[in-house]
């Protein structure tokens, strides 16, 4: 394939250098770099104060499809969101100058890249026309309710409950999501619930939307990780309202896999961009320090240059393709960037020798235990092959839904 980008591209690149250039100042250049993955909770206000800048400059749901119907009333989205579209490949170059100028962390990707085109390929007309608008101004933020205490990477295992509320209309959902990033600060989070009782598995589930402005029904607890923050949260709902699903009754299987599949193609591509940053940090460590002169450690690091440049082919190749539930591209996907950012977090640390374990930190009576940031690299990355869908359950996609071999035996 040729992965090279043409004049409009170009064009694109500066246009979108421009005004990031622009409106990058003030506090929020002050707020460059924070809010990556593990320090997800830094910063929340003036993050959402970015996203509705990014609203009404038109920079959100640039990559959106069928957008007549996406777009809503044009009262409720205003030029901003009529005002620019991108292809594939002006989507990927305004991920890279977003990255090259360490924007901050945006707070509205759940909202834009996650449920957005879930609503565009499974929603009403009316859903659309309600929830797409204050998601391309920057001002809805969501949180995704998926894992539960029981039921993490075996997603059909979910125990959420939602009854019909004869009275108002919608569910009354009861249970717990865990893991459930941007909880505290996320206005309305999707939430996937058994409305069949005495269903198992896949079959009997629904994809409801649910406000989280629920006092006395929702309840959001801050995780506290070894890496000694707390970006993720456990949520309790207790006969929640939740007021539209989305597919219609029973289908939310289908739409919650459908939402999976698109956490490739573009998305990997941004994620992958901010995995170049780390690795450019982990090497200009190793050269300073001068552990490149061990051989070993030297080799890995190409190593992990060499992959990450495959990723990256890899994400631009599947660019455009049809989008499916087996089509295994996700779960492949999800095995290589899990082990690589895993193997980086490894690396980062041993590089620096005994000062990786130890780190400049305070030993005097009283002093907070601070983690640098390589450490906190290691820490994070040790989860990353286990969120999102563990490496064993990815496997037994590819293995069962693509390559036809036996079920494994439960």
């Amino acid at each position: 394939m040729d992965f090279t980008f043409g004049p409009d591209d170009a064009t694109f690149r500066e246009e979108a250098r421009t005004w990031l250039e622009a409106h990058l100042v003030g506090e929020y250049a002050a707020a460059t770099g924070i809010g990556g993955p593990g320090s997800e909770h830094e910063g929340v206000a003036v993050r959402r104060a970015w996203e509705r800048e990014l609203g009404r400059g038109g920079w959100i749901g640039i990559g959106w499809e069928d957008g007549d119907e996406a777009d809503g009333d044009e009262a409720d989205t205003g030029q901003a969101r009529r005002g620019r579209r991108a292809t594939l490949t002006q989507q990927v170059v305004w991920a890279e100058e977003y990255a090259r100028l360490r924007a901050p962390a945006r707070v509205g990707h759940i909202g834009e890249n996650l449920l957005a085109p879930t609503l565009i390929a499974y929603g009403s007309q009316e859903q659309r026309r309600r929830f797409l608008p204050p998601i391309a101004r920057g001002e809805a933020l969501w949180c995704q309710g998926y894992s539960e205490p029981g039921a993490g990477s075996d997603l059909a295992g979910v125990r959420t409950a939602a009854v019909r509320d004869p009275e108002h209309g919608g569910y009354r959902v009861t249970g717990q999501k865990i893991w459930t990033s941007l909880a505290r600060d996320a206005d309305w989070c999707f939430v996937l619930a058994r409305t069949e009782p005495g269903s198992r598995r896949h079959h009997g589930l629904s994809f409801l939307l649910v406000a989280m402005d629920q006092p006395g029904r929702i309840e959001v607890r801050p995780i506290r990780q070894m890496s000694g923050t707390s970006e993720f949260n456990e949520v309790f709902l207790d006969g929640a309202h939740a007021e539209e699903v989305v597919g219609g009754e029973g289908n939310g299987w289908a739409v919650a896999m459908g939402l999976l599949a698109l956490e490739r193609g573009v998305s990997t591509l941004v994620q992958q961009i901010g995995f170049a940053a780390e690795l450019d940090r982990v090497v200009q460590v190793a050269v300073d320090s001068g552990a490149t002169g061990d051989p070993v450690l030297r080799e890995r690091l190409v190593r992990q240059w060499a992959e990450l440049r495959t990723m990256r082919w890899n994400a631009l190749r599947t660019l455009g393709t049809t989008t499916g539930t087996d089509d295994g591209a996700p779960s492949v996907a999800k095995l290589l960037w899990g082990g690589w950012h895993k193997r980086l977090g490894e690396l980062a640390v041993e590089i620096r020798g005994a000062a990786g374990a130890i780190g400049p930190h305070d030993w005097s009576p009283g002093s907070p235990y601070e983690l640098d940031e390589a450490q906190r690299l290691f820490l994070f990355t040790r989860s990353d092959t286990i969120y999102g869908g563990s490496d064993e359950i990815q496997r037994n996609i590819i293995a069962e839904r693509v390559l036809g071999l036996p079920r494994e035996p439960r």
